[in-house]
């Protein structure tokens, strides 16, 4: 018998040891807004993971952990739009990595998915009992009792972090006497790095190719150790996929796909994303909401490729860094617009961005029109 609620009414850990001791097989699918994770459990033990948030793709978690280079992720990913192949096969084959590199990756990657669980709120649950494994999934094992353990103590460091870091758009500086932890790891050199070039948490999260609990551990232990301090917060921006705030849209979700189908039909798929994203927020997880996101994308991407854009398009800067600095961007478009590089194309960019592939379409478009980027 399957299972639903939310996260507000049973925790992860109470959640995860409910179907542990009951020797549970099947998925539980959680959401939170257009983000949805997928835990597969057999007999009561976590065999396999799978989450729509770019940044826990199997390409990004490889990078973060360096198994593999941006260049090898774009030459993998290339092969993969061709052959349609898994890129954990594809790595191997091409001698990037081993398999059990891959098998290592897949089992950290799943952790990461859980445990970031438990700093959700407000995100909806439901477990469906007996439902069949992915055929082609790689198992691993992992016991839920050591998760709960470890995602608890998640639950206390994140509440610790955000006493100094309350969100994601709060930028650093170096403090006198920062050279000292350059003794310290490849990876915390990597975040003094982004410090230095005055990033936002989430800018820092987006280029290490992590997660904000991550990023966020690093430097609270940066600034624990006084290497860094708080310079403050960037404003905020608007990096959704359309601002429609100024129409007065209605207030049901059953209203608002209506008015999104509308928007589809008259061929405006991007206003449609915009619409359809507000209804997930109301639904995170209502199915007919996520197959008509699905669809606009598609109509979406199809549009932008058509009219405006060439997967084999080569984007290059084409303002001064002076006035670059001058523009407000916000941080999935300032990661974006760092891989312009004058010698990558489009399809080379989207494959290595933690965004999905509507998402950075959008970004390089509005880049485009703002005659920040040309081909």
């Amino acid at each position: 018998m399957g299972i639903h609620g939310t996260l507000n009414t049973m925790s992860v850990s109470d959640l995860l040891q409910f179907l542990a001791a009951g020797r549970k097989t099947g998925t539980l699918k959680i959401g939170r807004g257009s983000i949805i994770k997928q835990i597969y459990l057999q007999d009561g033990v976590i065999v396999g993971s799978n989450s729509n948030d770019p940044r826990e793709y199997l390409g990004q978690m490889l990078l973060h952990y360096g198994k593999i280079n941006e260049d090898q992720l774009k030459a993998a990913m290339d092969i993969q739009r061709q052959s349609g192949a898994k890129l954990g096969a594809i790595l191997w084959s091409r001698g990037f990595l081993s398999q059990a590199d891959v098998a290592e990756v897949l089992r950290t990657r799943t952790l990461e998915i859980i445990y970031d669980l438990f700093i959700w709120e407000d995100a909806h649950f439901e477990f469906f009992d007996n439902d069949p494994l992915p055929d082609d999934m790689i198992h691993i094992r992992v016991e839920a009792t050591s998760v709960i353990m470890d995602g608890i103590y998640r639950i206390d460091e994140w509440a610790r972090y955000r006493t100094v870091i309350p969100s994601d758009r709060v930028v650093f500086e170096l403090a006198p006497g920062w050279t000292e932890s350059l003794q310290q790891s490849k990876e915390i050199r990597e975040v003094l790095y982004f410090v230095e070039k005055r990033m936002t948490v989430a800018e820092i999260s987006y280029h290490m190719h992590t997660s904000a609990f991550r990023a966020c551990a690093h430097l609270f232990d940066l600034v624990s150790k006084k290497f860094i301090r708080v310079a403050g917060e960037a404003p905020p921006t608007h990096e959704g996929p359309a601002d429609l705030s100024e129409l007065h849209l209605p207030k049901t979700v059953s209203e608002l796909l209506t008015l999104a189908r509308s928007e589809l039909k008259d061929g405006n798929p991007e206003n449609a994303l915009a619409i359809i994203h507000g209804a997930l927020e109301q639904e995170p997880k209502n199915s007919d909401t996520h197959r008509l996101r699905e669809e606009a994308e598609k109509k979406f991407i199809e549009q932008v490729y058509r009219n405006s854009l060439s997967p084999r398009g080569i984007a290059k800067i084409l303002i001064s860094r002076e006035k670059l600095e001058q523009e407000r961007l916000g941080p999935q478009e300032g990661f974006l617009l760092s891989r312009v590089n004058g010698e990558s194309d489009v399809e080379s960019i989207l494959s290595i961005c933690p965004f999905r592939e509507a998402d950075s379409l959008r970004m390089i478009k509005k880049l485009a029109d703002s005659g920040i980027i040309g081909f």
